[in-house]
């Protein structure tokens, strides 16, 4: 009877939600929306922008008509987009815009807010997101993972997660400008190795070698595909007495080279493993003639640790000979603008390098002033990214392949839990307003999801991977020693 009963509610509740609008009360207000994405840029094949609306309601309508054609409606207790009429919609608007009425029932009366828009980029976008999912702390492994979320739905999976190895860490994952078939990750523990994938074919690599200060971490592969730039680093974490500054890592030493994967060696240049500098972060330029690198001067470490900044610079490098320039050029000089650069990330185009700006230092991520600039290597000029900037922390990011999107992490919502924002560039170099990741119930998936987002990396294709074979390989301890090349 109970049972019938609780039917009969939840029958009548769905059928109290289905109520045509009428004589709504028109207000010349925006609607309080989770998340805002009122006014955003959206690319033509990305999952239904699904929203929670911020407030009591009874039930809730929502009218999308698209400028050039086709329309969705929606009257119930949620706002959940069907996939296929969102795609339509999406395809038949390119270029164009969707405009949103929404009408909010409460205590049996409609109240219509203001209509807003998205538009629909003519830029496609790469096929999905490979990150990290991690506590926010840090101190503790936890549960992590590395995992692809495919752009267009709202399907996730698990490529390697640490349940796999007790003790295991899995990080530092890098793919050949969005080639899923080209992949290097870092597993720390007592099954360490450098995970090497190109083109089906994989290792696992010892890449410490007695010339150099640890393995290989910060990867960026060269755009031919035959060499890989890394740092190698001596670290130490540190945690702050303060309340809004957590957690440091710092480089007690680094030094930046790049792998050789056919040959198995290790090139090394005097210039980029100087005792007296901090060298890391290393990404070659699209056409890859120069390798890119922040570096700061050495410091005592922590008593001095605040004046240690970061400056742009690179260096030539000869692809056909793997062999590096004779001097250092200084991009953006850190002492003058009393900041330090992290995270350098070259569009794949050629016309700018995005980079994370703080203090002092280079983990960023639990820096409540760092924010996103944009160095015009076409100019040479130097800005703020003010249109995707907040009052926290914007810190690790990436282009998509056509460099027209790209992805950063956030901790803009708490100042604890780092999430994933998309943002378009167009050709004049405007960027719009970002929109955080969508979800199917984003109000509930965020509010119930205790890991942060680390290192987004886009993708053209799912990444081919067997865990259990994986497994297998790491807990085997075979291990493929590189080389320095003499």
């Amino acid at each position: 009877m109970k049972k019938i009963i609780t039917f009969i509610w939840i029958g009548l509740y769905l059928m109290a939600c289905n109520n045509p609008v009428t004589s709504p009360e028109k207000i010349n207000e925006l609607p309080a929306i989770y998340p805002d994405y009122i006014g955003v840029t959206v690319p033509v094949g990305i999952a239904p922008m699904n929203f929670n609306y911020l407030g009591d309601y009874e039930c809730l309508d929502v009218n999308v008509v698209g400028s050039k054609s086709g329309k969705i409606h929606l009257n119930d207790d949620k706002i959940s987009f069907p996939d296929s009429e969102w795609k339509k919609l999406l395809q038949d608007n390119v270029g164009d815009s969707i405009v949103f009425t929404l009408s909010v029932q409460k205590k049996n009366k409609w109240i219509q807010y203001r209509s807003f828009s998205m538009y629909v980029s003519s830029y496609p976008i790469d096929y999905g997101l490979v990150y990290r999912r991690i506590a926010p702390g840090y101190e503790v492994y936890s549960k992590m993972g590395i995992y692809e979320r495919d752009l267009s739905t709202f399907n996730e999976r698990a490529l390697v997660e640490n349940t796999m190895v007790p003790g295991m860490c899995v990080n530092c994952h890098s793919f050949n400008k969005t080639n899923s078939n080209q992949m290097s990750l870092h597993i720390r523990g007592a099954h360490g190795a450098t995970l090497m994938q190109i083109e089906g074919e994989r290792e696992l690599l010892n890449t410490k070698t007695d010339s150099t200060l640890s393995a290989c971490v910060y990867p960026y592969w060269h755009p031919s595909g035959k060499y890989i730039a890394y740092s190698v680093n001596n670290t130490r974490q540190s945690f702050h007495a303060v309340k809004d500054e957590r957690v440091e890592v710092l480089d007690l030493e680094s030094d930046v080279l790049v792998y050789h994967p056919s040959t198995h060696q290790v090139l090394l240049s005097p210039l980029l493993k100087k005792k007296e500098v901090f060298e890391t972060f290393p990404v070659f330029s699209p056409d890859g003639n120069k390798l890119y690198f922040c570096a700061a001067k050495q410091m005592p470490i922590p008593e001095k640790y605040k004046e240690i900044r970061y400056s742009l610079c690179s260096i030539d490098f000869d692809k056909e000979k793997g062999t590096f320039g004779n001097r250092i050029d200084t991009l953006i000089d850190a002492e003058k603008m009393k900041k330090s650069i992290s995270f350098p990330r070259p569009s794949y185009d050629g016309k700018y390098i995005m980079f994370t700006l703080s203090d002092y230092g280079n983990f960023s991520i639990w820096h409540k002033e760092a924010d996103l600039w944009l160095l015009n290597l076409q100019d040479g000029s130097l800005r703020t990214i003010h249109e995707v900037n907040s009052d926290n922390t914007e810190s690790f990011h990436n282009w998509s392949s056509n460099s027209h999107w790209f992805v950063f992490s956030s901790r803009r919502e708490d100042g604890l839990y780092t999430r994933l924002y998309l943002a378009c560039i167009n050709k004049e170099g405007k960027v719009s307003k970002p929109f955080l990741l969508p979800q199917k119930n984003p109000m509930n998936y965020y509010d119930k999801l205790l890991y942060s987002y680390n290192v987004p990396e886009f993708t053209n294709s799912p990444v081919k991977i067997e865990p259990r074979k994986l497994e297998r390989e790491i807990v085997s301890n075979k291990r493929v020693q590189v080389e320095v090349r003499k």
